[in-house]
């Protein structure tokens, strides 16, 4: 039996991690409705096949409301250490971000790296971001960023958009970049990049539940030929896994009797099963 990766889940204590200005603009996010944003194992577990491996992360964004500790990520994954896997969160626009960084790989055993560029309010390819880039590269971290939208209004888009890891992943081609949410609504942006780039990948969290729009953009993966680089994700509590793997498994019928191509259905089903963690270089641990 195939497992699934979900390489886009979060772990933090809702409320406690987030402002009150968070809470109150996080209505925006699903049209309107609120979203519980409690993170459950339990509940995680529940909604998933079983033998799903996860990886997890906090986040940090002063300007936006959010603050993770990494230690309370570890210890998320400590609950599961067989089937979720940490990364660490900074956010380089406050002070200590380096000795953090260091701390939540040296010390925590964190695989990874989660960044929150418009959350945070700094641009990634940044001349001060430039020691996490060298970091990540020396030591075979992968870095996950939020790309595209967002609900929180201080939080700058011009800083969000797919094509500012281009020169990044010019200067440290051997990081494994993941571009979050497929760059929503910037897709197009998004799949120039990951095309050009070995190393950059794509998730589609969060997607399914656009499910036009999101047939839309797996019509542009799928003709510009780089599905093997789209990456299978959640954005737990936000969605699950099975109702993600189901609204990707339903995209077509949205075309069904019209002229409109379909989507390749093999391809959507490699893409729920991908070996993430290998084509990420996390295959052990």
């Amino acid at each position: 039996m195939s497992t699934i990766i979900d390489v886009h889940s979060h772990a933090w204590q809702y409320p406690d991690h987030f402002t009150d200005d968070f809470r109150a603009q996080a209505i925006r996010a699903r049209a309107g409705q609120e979203v519980d944003l409690t993170v459950r194992l339990k509940d995680y577990d529940k909604n998933a096949p079983e033998g799903t491996r996860t990886i997890v992360f906090g986040g940090k964004a002063k300007l936006s409301g959010l603050w993770v500790d990494d230690q309370w990520v570890a210890d998320h994954v400590a609950q599961a250490p067989d089937r979720l896997m940490g990364f660490l969160s900074v956010d380089p626009t406050q002070p200590g971000w380096e000795d953090e960084m260091r701390f939540g790989q040296e010390e925590l055993g964190l695989r990874g790296i989660k960044l929150l560029p418009m959350y945070a309010g700094f641009f990634p390819q940044a001349d001060e971001l430039r020691p996490l880039w060298k970091y990540a590269s020396e030591n075979g971290l992968p870095v996950l960023l939020h790309t595209g939208t967002t609900f929180v209004a201080q939080a700058p888009i011009e800083m969000t958009l797919p094509r500012h890891l281009d020169p990044v992943a010019t200067d440290f081609p051997d990081v494994k970049i993941i571009l979050a949410h497929l760059g929503h609504p910037y897709e197009g942006e998004c799949v120039a990049v990951i095309r050009k780039h070995p190393n950059v990948y794509a998730d589609i969290s969060a997607l399914f539940y656009r499910p036009f729009q999101l047939y839309q953009s797996l019509m542009l993966v799928q003709e510009y030929g780089v599905w093997e680089k789209v990456l299978f994700g959640t954005d737990y509590p936000f969605t699950t896994v099975n109702d993600t793997v189901e609204g990707l498994r339903k995209l077509n019928d949205q075309v069904a009797g019209s002229a409109f191509p379909r989507l390749d259905e093999d391809a959507i089903e490699a893409l729920v099963y991908r070996d993430s963690l290998k084509l990420l270089g996390l295959e052990n641990g």
